[in-house]
């Protein structure tokens, strides 16, 4: 068990009472760490040694911060066995899983850190004589990033670092199911250098979740929020920033669905979808969740799929013979079997699954998912993925677009032209041609549309999500007033 600490002006501190509470181990049931459970004052300490340290690292040199950055990514990498270790404990997720987190973690640092220079602005031409006019971005001051549990370093490390490389000071809100990770996250951005204050990590108790958000949204500091999680707390999210005219960044739910047009490799699709639908045992916001096949090959595609699933075996992460781990908990495994045995008890049939044990839940297909299951608009948000037949690529983009979600989206086929025009046609933020619903890279802008949410994260594309436009003038010669 790992007891932890909360980051507060660059201290180590506990919560103002003094109160903890554990996170369990989804496999073995034992205690994985024990965090404090912060208070309101706790809520506003860590937003005010924010503040306090943005004048600072706001007018830093941007090779500076840079170089900071750049530091603070090579030790997230030195520190990978620690991530493996503390995230396994708490999420039940492979080292394969967390090592991929913390290698693009480190990117994204990497990458943040190269724009600090990239954060310009413009001259504007001015119809007034002698008007230099301007627009310029500025840091905008303390940012709040609230992460998720399901790809915890990643998430949290993109929360904080083009905010940090746009000169704003942050506040991270842990996920209350891996406090020990995002902890982790804000002791390597410590560690590295940045300044005590820059970089603040709160965790809080479950139930205690709404009132702390509350306080840190409400706070006269804190002039951006982001946010990555549900579509239902987004909307909350979402209300309280409005409420205060906050500007929010959303990344939230998704149902990303992939189409396998008739001329479509079967072997690649097949690779593609068994790593997009059951990777990380399906916890992922760009989850394969939808197959749209193309009818003529569609009973061929399910079995080779079948076939590829049954090989995937999910267990205890620390086993030799596990592919994939386990699911968060018992809880959300309970939930998925209840949306499978609906889709059953509607007509439905499964290839594979749904067996589990506990926290255990093997890969799952659903052929012929209908409109009157749950399974067909719901997240499922684990390893289940649905084969809907279509006679054409006009009912492939009706389907893939009949959903409330708009995130990642895939469209096989070998006539890449066609494919081209059908991705533009799609309702996502992301669209990939040949490749996984399951991507990401640094420098690529990253979010969704629809009940997915709003805005980007990622390089160029957030620099305008994390700073102020300005409009600046300067009259370089006397002025004519009309009075």
């Amino acid at each position: 068990m790992q007891e932890l600490t909360m980051l507060i002006g660059g201290k180590a501190v506990a919560a103002a009472d003094g109160a903890t509470f554990d996170r369990i181990n989804p496999v073995s049931g034992d205690i994985a760490s024990r965090a404090p459970s912060a208070t309101v004052a706790d809520a506003d300490a860590a937003v005010a040694a924010a503040a306090a340290a943005f004048p600072i690292w706001s007018a830093l040199p941007p090779g500076e911060r840079r170089k900071r950055l750049l530091r603070a990514a090579d030790l997230m990498d030195k520190r990978i066995g620690e991530f493996i270790s503390t995230g396994a404990a708490e999420t039940g997720a492979m080292a394969n899983w967390y090592d991929f987190n913390v290698t693009l973690s480190a990117n994204m640092l990497r990458e943040a850190a190269a724009m600090t220079t990239q954060i310009d602005g413009s001259v504007i031409p001015s119809d007034v004589p002698g008007s230099l006019a301007m627009a310029i971005r500025q840091p905008c001051g303390v940012v709040l990033g609230i992460a998720p549990w399901n790809a915890p370093v990643i998430l949290a490390t993109r929360a904080l670092a083009m905010p940090l490389a746009c000169g704003n000071t942050v506040v991270l809100k842990a996920s209350e199911i891996c406090p020990a990770v995002h902890r982790l996250i804000g002791s390597v951005l410590h560690d590295a250098g940045l300044g005590d204050g820059v970089v603040n990590v709160l965790t809080n108790a479950p139930d205690d979740a709404p009132a702390i958000v509350e306080r840190l949204i409400a706070n006269r500091s804190v002039r951006r929020v982001n946010f990555t999680g549900s579509t239902h707390v987004g909307r909350i999210i979402a209300e309280q920033a409005a409420r205060h005219l906050k500007p929010a960044l959303l990344e939230l739910g998704g149902k990303a669905p992939l189409i396998v047009l008739h001329d479509a490799d079967l072997d690649e699709a097949v690779s593609a979808i068994a790593f997009g639908a059951f990777f990380n045992q399906g916890q992922i916001c760009m989850s394969t969740e939808r197959v749209i096949v193309d009818r003529r090959i569609a009973d061929a595609l399910v079995q080779k799929l079948a076939e590829k699933a049954r090989i995937l075996k999910a267990g205890d992460p620390a086993r030799a013979d596990s592919v994939l781990g386990s699911m968060v908990s018992a809880q959300s495994v309970a939930r998925i079997q209840a949306l499978v045995r609906d889709a059953q008890e509607q007509g439905a049939r499964l290839p594979v699954g749904c067996e589990a044990s506990g926290a255990i839940l093997q890969p799952v297909i659903v052929d012929g998912i209908t409109p009157q299951m749950k399974l067909y608009a719901e997240e499922s948000f684990g390893p289940v993925v649905t084969i809907q037949r279509v006679d054409d690529e006009d009912e492939a983009i009706r389907v893939a677009n009949d959903s409330d979600y708009g995130l990642s989206a895939a469209i096989f086929s070998r006539d890449v032209s066609r494919a081209l025009k059908l991705a533009k046609r799609i309702e996502s933020g992301i669209c990939h041609i040949n490749g996984p619903t399951v991507h990401d890279e640094a420098q690529m802008p990253f979010g969704g549309v629809k009940d997915s949410g709003y805005g980007r994260f990622g390089s160029k594309a957030s620099i305008a999500e994390f700073t102020d436009m300005r409009w600046i003038t300067v009259q370089t010669e006397p002025r004519h007033y009309p009075i």
